[in-house]
């Protein structure tokens, strides 16, 4: 007898042996047969199917290499197959035991039924392709999937955490109105401080889940005096950085139409980004300037130049690189500059870095209908 004939023969005996595999995984109390076996007759006999196919040399090579041509847009078995294990929470080596287990089963119980024939190394061999190709199609949408829920739980946990952190806060504001205690004042401004820098955190975890859920960080352009805007939130970047001064170049005015709220957001990530790493004796620079076409913001800072290789890849989620200056503090999330290039995205503009001058540069250009400028 054939492979593919014996597993379709012995296909209830076959799952029964994956049952029994599968519910000592985790402790399924309550899950039944059918849930329990979700796919997997499908995905034998996906595996059967392509047993059967011709395939040449060439084919069989592409295959091997994760490159073979896809028949269907819809998911198959193993992928729909990966979701509901993942929402059961099985881990990816629980799955990919699963299938190590129908191997050996489907195998064992072949050579035990003495059906081998001049065809079954082959055959064991294109047995073998079409469960590897499950598995990674099981791995790829089991990733996809607890990568999602990841997502949505830093989201939900982001958004939470903003109601206990208003109460401090709202406190805080409260105690500096009715207290002319000055040591209670220095203690309650560095609540507030500490509260801000929380926010800002929370800030950046939000919109990094946004993104990570393919909705994107949202922009609500309007015309807006950009350069009031910037000035704005220079003055609150002073209060909260002391020690680093930062100096503002570009017009008094400069029109565009942009979201005021994320432009903000743009100067404070690429500000508290370069007094981190910046030389603390030397200046922090935000300049701003409109050809017509595009309002550019740039922040300038000396220091160490960026190597071309950690300055290729300063905008990707976590990835800064080896150069020990731009180590990631423990109090970071590492999210700061990858929000950076999300808002410019969502205004169909860009980000980039650059060493010009002894400094580090760091831009961002967005398109927009920028109109007037007054110096």
């Amino acid at each position: 007898m054939n492979l593919d004939t014996f597993i379709l023969s012995s296909m209830e005996e076959i799952l029964c042996a994956w049952e029994a595999y599968a519910r000592t995984l985790l402790p399924l109390n309550g899950t039944d047969r059918l849930e329990l076996r979700d796919h997997a007759e499908e995905i034998l006999r996906a595996a059967v199917d392509d047993m059967r196919l011709d395939q040449s040399r060439e084919a069989q090579s592409t295959k091997s290499l994760g490159q073979g041509t896809r028949i269907s847009t819809e998911r198959t078995a193993a992928e729909v197959h990966a979701l509901l294990r993942a929402r059961s929470g099985f881990t990816v080596v629980q799955l990919v035991a699963e299938y190590r287990a129908l191997r050996a089963s489907v195998l064992t119980k072949f050579a035990d039924a003495g059906s081998a024939g001049p065809e079954t190394l082959v055959e064991v061999g294109r047995f073998n392709e079409a469960i590897d190709q499950a598995i990674a199609e099981s791995v790829s949408y089991f990733a996809a999937e607890t990568e999602r829920w990841r997502n949505i739980f830093l989201g939900v946990l982001g958004h939470d955490l903003r109601g206990p952190l208003n109460a401090i806060l709202m406190s805080a504001s409260l105690i500096s109105r009715i207290t002319r205690d000055e040591p209670v004042l220095k203690t309650n401004q560095s609540v507030v401080r500490s509260g801000e820098r929380m926010r800002e955190l929370l800030d950046d975890l939000l919109n990094y889940s946004k993104t990570s859920l393919g909705v994107g960080i949202e922009v609500h352009p309007q015309e807006v005096d950009v350069a009031s805007a910037c000035k704005e939130e220079l003055s609150q970047l002073s209060r909260a950085l002391p020690a680093c001064e930062i100096a503002y170049e570009g017009p008094e005015q400069l029109l565009a139409t942009v979201d005021a709220s994320r432009i903000r957001q743009v100067v404070s990530n690429l500000v508290i980004n370069a007094s981190k790493y910046g030389d603390v004796s030397k200046p922090v620079t935000l300049r701003l300037a409109s050809d017509g076409a595009a309002t550019t913001i740039s922040v300038e800072n000396f220091g160490a130049r960026i190597s071309t290789a950690t300055s290729s890849k300063m905008f990707n989620l976590a990835q800064r690189g080896d150069d020990s200056a731009l180590e990631l503090s423990r109090t970071s999330l590492g999210l700061g500059l990858f929000i950076v290039q999300e808002i410019a995205k969502g205004h169909g503009g860009s980000a980039t870095s650059e060493y010009r001058n002894g400094q580090n540069v760091f831009s961002v250009r967005l398109p927009a209908a920028a109109s007037v400028t007054t110096d």
